[in-house]
């Protein structure tokens, strides 16, 4: 065995353990606490059953939501009853030994950079497109660092103006406390925004995307998403010039949504210029615990695929 990744969820923890070939050789799900010390204990046991599967103390990592804040530790997360707290130096010192915390987004970005659907290629961005937005960036197999460590939080750049002055979109406040936000427009509930707005029906993403071929409104809702996203992603081409954008998340699970959001970027790329290929995430859901698992081993100086 070589690593084992934790995938820290609202509703369920579920730790791997990895092979020197990077497959899963063992896997466990509990639930998740729903108050502070007894989700740290949770994790600790998940750790302490890594390590007794795998006869060994292996590096571990953790793939969660939210972000930590570099100076205090404290965990900032919406999903997790351990906002201000220490969360990772609580797991840390239960488990009696590091532990390895990331982002899942920045999780996914990783394994889908060395193992998954932008393997060999760099640098690459990430973009997960669900309930919330967020992403991370890696380059040369390592995900980018930050003195902030907010490097990744897509969602929270601003809508484009153009589209939300020309559609008479709503301006919101969003989840993180600021105004105007992405998110508010392009996540799931973004999306079903988007129809009440422009059509009088607050249509779910799933019956919209069962109508966006036959429906009228529904195709122009799903174009206006499209131009939306298509922003969003000429944002982080401008920045970043990634080689590949790779789509996790509910939202990325459309059919052909890679192909329309390529349309749609190519449409506001500086003419002549190339678009970054979209790609869309190959191990889904199970991506964060082996980035965090990855992470974890470049931690500890051993990390090779």
């Amino acid at each position: 065995m070589i690593a084992a990744g934790i995938d820290l969820g609202g509703t369920k923890i579920e730790a791997q353990v990895f092979a020197a070939d990077w497959s899963v050789t063992d896997r466990r799900r509990i639930e998740t606490p729903r108050d502070y010390p007894s989700l740290v204990a949770a994790m600790a046991d998940q750790i302490a059953w890594a390590d007794s599967t795998a006869h060994t103390e292996l590096p571990v990592g953790i793939a969660a939501a939210g972000l930590v804040n570099p100076r205090t530790g404290h965990a900032y997360t919406a999903n997790l009853p351990a906002t201000g707290r220490p969360f990772p130096d609580d797991i840390s010192r239960a488990a009696g030994r590091p532990v390895t915390y990331v982002n899942d987004c920045r999780a996914l970005t990783l394994s889908e950079a060395i193992f998954g659907a932008a393997k060999g290629l760099t640098p690459v961005a990430g973009l997960i497109l669900g309930t919330g937005i967020g992403g991370g960036i890696a380059v040369d197999g390592a995900l980018v660092p930050g003195p902030a460590m907010v490097g990744g939080e897509f969602g929270h750049t601003a809508a484009p103006a153009h589209l939300i002055v020309q559609h008479n979109l709503p301006v919101i406040r969003c989840g993180c406390g600021r105004t105007g936000c992405v998110e508010t427009y392009i996540a799931g509930p973004g999306l079903t925004r988007l129809a009440e707005t422009l059509t009088g029906n607050a249509t779910t993403p799933p019956d919209l995307v069962r109508l966006k071929d036959t429906d009228p409104a529904a195709a122009r809702v799903w174009a206006l998403w499209c131009d939306l996203v298509a922003e969003l992603l000429m944002t982080l081409t401008f920045t970043i010039d990634p080689a590949a954008i790779v789509l996790g998340g509910g939202l990325s699970k459309i059919p052909g949504v890679d192909r329309d959001l390529t349309a749609a970027l190519t449409r506001v790329q500086l003419p002549g210029f190339a678009v970054p290929r979209i790609l869309i995430a190959q191990a889904g859901d199970a991506s964060g615990a082996r980035g965090a698992a990855y992470a974890a081993l470049q931690a500890a100086g051993g990390a090779h695929v």
